[in-house]
């Protein structure tokens, strides 16, 4: 694999942008936005809520929200159920209209992921939940009150959300172990620029000052790193040659230093990020910890580089138990794997084989291409409905690089 790509827009930054748009009138527009599924289901979101959403324009949105008597508070379930990042319209929503309904958010099936994060931090806010077995409801008596809130755990969606509300509730707000990635820090600074008044981007504690009313803004989405990530493992895997022209190094310093450890030379000299691959991968050993550390989205694509490494690697996944289902898939292909709990044990072996095997969820799927690239003969990979919620022509891009993949719908 050789030559320049590049990754677009982040799947975890814009669908929460999309949603921030609720908080203002008027017409909103983002740019670098992923060609994605996620991206379409989303839009459908917004405009069963009597938003109008145009598409029209190849990797740009321009989104039109109405007053705020005029959004519907409510929209079909399976919208809801499609994706887990539909749970962030409950911020904007509350804020903005006092009163949200919603399916109970579905996306990729890799463990259970609670959503009391979002509502305990918005019930401290002022508001007050109605949840059965199929559905949420939330209503709030007037204005959200600011609150100081402690996070159990670094969620990332949850800080997302409740950074949403707190930018229109009424006083100082604080979360304290807020998420650090990338992501909410690009949310932040689209919400900056639609009037919100934001201290602490970046860190773990967020200090939020409540503003009356916000405006439309452009904003520009930051890239994809796990896309990014993808395309250099792309690199690794083969021996190859691969620059992703609008990586952002700054956002995987800890991923560039595994990729260096693995044998891979990383060059930053240039446009965005390169990486050159060894003749065969060092191994490695990585485990998954909330950002800046190694993210749980690399973890397939690292344990799918290490099933041809030159050793013995361990993979530890300390933050969703259900994350090593491919590595069945993996072993269809001729690795050498093991788990036991959070951990995987790879012992790497000289060559893959093809076969036919099963993407679970997006970066699943996108692992099983990658190995797909240096298993000998013909690999099937189904299951691709998944990489299309989260990558821009994932397959048509890896062939502009080298790679031999026919899509079938």
């Amino acid at each position: 694999m050789s030559g320049e790509v590049q990754a677009f827009g982040a799947k975890n930054a814009v669908l929460k942008q999309m949603a921030a748009c609720l908080l203002a009138t008027g017409t909103h527009h983002l740019t670098n936005v992923p060609e994605i599924t996620d991206v379409v289901i989303m839009s459908d979101l917004l405009v069963a809520l009597g938003c109008a959403v145009d598409r029209s324009v190849v990797h740009e949105l321009f989104i039109t929200v109405p007053d705020a008597s005029d959004i519907k508070t409510e929209a079909p379930s399976y919208l809801f159920e499609a994706m887990r990042a539909s749970i962030v319209i409950l911020g904007p929503l509350l804020a903005r209209c006092g009163e949200a309904t919603m399916g109970l958010p579905g996306g990729d099936d890799f463990g259970h992921r609670p959503i009391n994060f979002h509502t305990d931090g918005l019930s401290a806010m002022g508001a007050d939940f109605h949840n059965d077995r199929t559905s949420i409801h939330a209503t709030s008596s007037g204005r959200l009150r600011a609150t100081h809130i402690t996070l159990e755990y670094p969620s990332h969606t949850a800080t997302d959300n409740l950074l949403m509300a707190c930018v229109l509730a009424e006083g100082r707000s604080v979360i304290e172990n807020a998420a650090r990635e990338p992501e909410v820090e690009d949310l932040g600074r689209q919400l900056v620029a639609m009037g919100a008044r934001i201290e602490g981007l970046g860190t773990s504690r967020l200090i939020i000052y409540g503003v009356t009313a916000l405006s439309p803004a452009t904003h520009d989405v930051v890239t994809d790193r796990v896309v990014t990530a993808t395309y250099l493992a792309s690199s690794l895997i083969t021996g190859g040659d691969v620059r992703v022209v609008d990586a952002r190094a700054d956002h995987m310093v800890m991923l560039l230093r595994k990729i260096e450890s693995m044998g891979g030379v990383v060059d930053l000299s240039g446009e965005g990020v390169s990486v050159k691959g060894p003749a065969r991968l060092r191994p490695c050993d990585v485990a998954t910890l909330p950002y800046p550390g190694v993210a749980t989205d690399y973890k397939p694509l690292i344990t799918t580089m290490m099933s041809v490494a030159d050793g013995v690697s361990v993979v530890t996944e300390n933050l969703f138990v259900g994350r090593f289902r491919y590595v069945d898939e993996l072993v269809r292909l001729g690795a050498s794997i093991t788990t036991e709990g959070h951990h995987a044990m790879i012992r790497g072996v000289t060559h893959l084989t093809g076969s036919v095997v099963h993407g679970s969820d997006i970066r699943a799927a996108a692992a099983l291409v990658l190995a797909g690239l240096v298993a000998e003969g013909s690999t099937t990979v189904s299951g691709m409905e998944h990489v299309a919620r989260g990558y821009d022509d994932l397959p048509g891009r890896l062939v502009t690089l080298g790679a031999a993949i026919t899509w079938v719908p």
